[in-house]
């Protein structure tokens, strides 16, 4: 059986993890309520990280 949730996407072994299990939490992203959601954790970055790099409020140039 499946454990319930939270999951977490550990970055040194690029797979999802229940929270009761893995790595440390320096070394996750989460937590996310379902496997799917933590399965795809790197897309979401990737699609916060486009949008901040496009928010005047975030802009480094000075």
């Amino acid at each position: 059986m499946m454990p319930n949730g939270p999951w977490f996407y550990c970055l040194n072994h690029h797979a999802v993890e229940p929270a009761d299990e893995g790595c440390k939490a320096v070394d996750r992203l989460g937590p996310y309520d379902t496997l799917d959601e933590a399965a795809h954790a790197l897309e979401r970055v990737a699609q916060r990280n486009e949008a901040w790099d496009d928010d005047p409020r975030y802009d480094d140039e000075d």
